[in-house]
């Protein structure tokens, strides 16, 4: 989270007001207007040393009130915590600051009891501020100061009370709080919920950080399966995860293995088109495998309808799923769904799950959300299957820009 954003100096300085306009003893205004005139010209230590010269000096409440205007910002500037917290607590407590600027001393207040880790006095202030007014940035600051104190239990029981009255209320858990919580997770340490949190950041929030954390974390979990590999890959290239010329070349390959050659295609030229491929020393290994896709796509499409003759003649249902897929990366979606579809429903399938994910990500290609989602949320599984397609979801939803 980021740290207090309270400046002194902005509130404190500004004495226009119904009290500056009070009369003021001569030998009060004159080290008064000195202070500021040097706070002005970022002297902030030589203000403090002036205004000393008021000490004994009996002032009146209202030329009090100007003095720890002065003083708190000059404190604030120039590091004196001590100093500042206590002008910071005399103007709160004066009964002359408006509700709004009674708001920005107390949270001021509660930065420079923090700066000065005064967790104690930080803690009680947030909690007067919080009886005042229900903000929550201030429920942060209590969580942040928490975190400062190593009290992560209780840190976490606050982060986690926001998120979830955030998720009751239908709104979007903030990103601070959700990397706050990321942060704690990773203290405590708790796997499960740390994966659990960033699919939340890169679900609402995405960003190549959050994904590619989560999808490394996938493929170490134990019971992965390394069939899964492609789609993992297929998820950081929709992601823009890939960045290097083997990470290209690597997923061309395996989808061409696995027969989808118009998919083979489009992801080297997403390649080319991005400067990582056809460039370097490996340009000519890279234009052979260019070469190779465009080739193998151009017999898939000479041979399709023998293709399909020979896999309906031995029910091949798992081979029908696999070359419907290939069919709607090649532009024939209404056919290549309808394949998908019916192989799936004749069952006989060695790995359902996967044919199920196979099928929604063909629906999200065709440009099908809803039902690609549908789709997706239906796969289970336990090697994986279940949570790429939970991956599908977020990553259609929120695709990255």
């Amino acid at each position: 989270m980021a740290a207090l954003g309270f400046t002194a100096a902005t509130p404190v300085l500004g004495l226009s007001t119904a009290y500056a306009a009070e009369a003021v003893r001569p030998e009060i205004g004159g080290p008064l207007q000195a202070a500021q005139k040097m706070m002005q010209a970022g002297r902030a230590k030589d203000a403090l040393n002036e205004l000393r010269k008021l000490d004994g000096k009996n002032p009146t409440g209202n030329e009090q009130y100007l003095i720890e205007r002065v003083r708190a910002a000059a404190a604030s500037t120039a590091g004196d915590y001590d100093t500042a917290a206590r002008s910071f607590e005399k103007l709160i407590d004066s009964g002359k600051l408006s509700a709004g600027e009674r708001a920005s001393f107390s949270e001021g207040l509660i930065g420079i009891y923090m700066r000065a880790k005064e967790f104690g006095k930080a803690n009680a202030a947030i909690q007067r501020s919080l009886k005042e007014r229900d903000d929550p940035k201030l429920r942060a600051y209590l969580i942040q100061n928490h975190m400062a104190m190593n009290n992560t239990a209780e840190a976490t029981r606050l982060l986690e009370a926001d998120l979830r009255a955030a998720e009751k209320a239908g709104r979007t858990p903030p990103e601070e709080a959700l990397q706050m919580m990321a942060n704690l997770q990773i203290k405590n340490p708790d796997k499960s919920g740390y994966v659990a949190t960033i699919e939340k950041l890169a679900a609402h929030y995405p960003k190549s950080s959050y994904w590619a954390d989560l999808l490394n974390r996938i493929t170490s979990k134990p019971g992965f399966a390394d069939r899964l590999k492609v789609d993992v890959a297929r998820l950081q290239l929709a992601n823009n995860l890939l960045k290097k010329p083997n990470d290209y070349m690597e997923l061309a390959q395996l989808v061409l293995r696995d027969g989808a050659a118009a998919e083979s295609v489009k992801i080297v030229d997403k390649g080319y088109k991005a400067g990582i491929l056809g460039v370097g020393a490996d340009a000519p290994r890279h234009q052979r495998l260019k070469d190779l896709a465009d080739k193998t796509l151009a017999d898939f499409n000479k041979n399709l309808a023998t293709t399909e003759a020979s896999l309906q003649k031995v029910a091949d249902n798992d081979g029908l799923v696999n070359l419907g897929y290939a069919m709607v990366q090649a532009g024939q979606a209404d056919k290549g769904l309808a394949l998908m579809e019916k192989s799936i429903a004749a069952g006989n399938l060695k790995r359902p799950d996967d044919a199920k994910l196979r099928l929604g990500q063909a629906y999200a290609a065709a440009g099908q959300k809803a039902k690609a989602i549908s789709t997706l949320k239906s796969v289970g599984g336990k090697d994986g299957t279940a949570e790429l397609a939970r991956y599908w979801i977020m990553a259609i939803n929120h695709p990255m820009a």
